[in-house]
This record gives C-alpha cells, sequence and structure tokens, in this order.
C-alpha cells in the first residue's frame, strides 16, 4: 500500500481579512487542492451578519463541525 504523506495547512482570520485570496495563491503556486468552509450551505451566516453577539458561537461551532468533517 502506497504511504501519502498529507499535509494541511490551515488559514484563519477575520472576515474579509483576505484568508482565500491567500488559500488562492498557495494553491496555484505549490499546485495544491484547496478546501474552503461552507459558505452557501450555512443555516447561521445570515443571523450572523444581522446579530453577532446572538449568533456568534452558533457560526462558529458550524464551521468547527464542518472542518471536523473535512478531516476526517
Amino acid at each position: 500500500m502506497e504511504e501519502r504523506n498529507i499535509k494541511h495547512i490551515a488559514i484563519a482570520g477575520n472576515i474579509g481579512a483576505g484568508k482565500t485570496t491567500l488559500a488562492e495563491v498557495l494553491a496555484k503556486n505549490f499546485k495544491w487542492k484547496p478546501h474552503y468552509e461552507d459558505v452557501e450551505n450555512n443555516p447561521y451566516l445570515n443571523d450572523f451578519y444581522n446579530d453577532m453577539p446572538r449568533w456568534s458561537l452558533n457560526l462558529q461551532i458550524f464551521f468547527l463541525h464542518n472542518r471536523f468533517k473535512q478531516i476526517i
């Protein structure tokens, strides 16, 4: 069985900080396959933008859960 040396690099930062742009540049430069947070199917994103203190925990738990599923 072929052994694969898989590395994982996570980019974290505030909304609008340039995380996606950085991931795209790194992926292109190193010929990596990027994985992005699921914002299309996020049930908390609109609520978060309307009331950040109320929905920030829900949003972060959603992101963490999806990242965990990606890693598994």
